[in-house]
């Protein structure tokens, strides 16, 4: 997913992104604000993560909601 649909879908995928990293609060998504960069960041900081991993994160996890996504308009 590429940053311009990251972030015209920020605000479908905020709930999700809650789930998958409860530490972030709400203002922590206001900050984000849909930017890919800004919560691969955010990730780093809350949970001590390396750039990289922090990255493998969200990359994997926007993976399964694209997967998601997928399914769903094939049922």
């Amino acid at each position: 997913m590429n940053q311009d649909i990251f972030e015209g879908k920020w605000k479908e995928m905020r709930g999700q992104v809650k789930e998958w990293w409860g530490e972030l609060t709400d203002d922590d998504l206001d900050r984000v604000e849909g930017k890919a960069e800004q919560l691969v960041g955010l990730l780093q900081q809350k949970y001590g993560y390396t750039k990289e991993r922090a990255q493998e994160e969200y990359d994997r996890r926007v993976a399964q909601y694209n997967e998601r996504l997928e399914a769903a308009k094939v049922d």
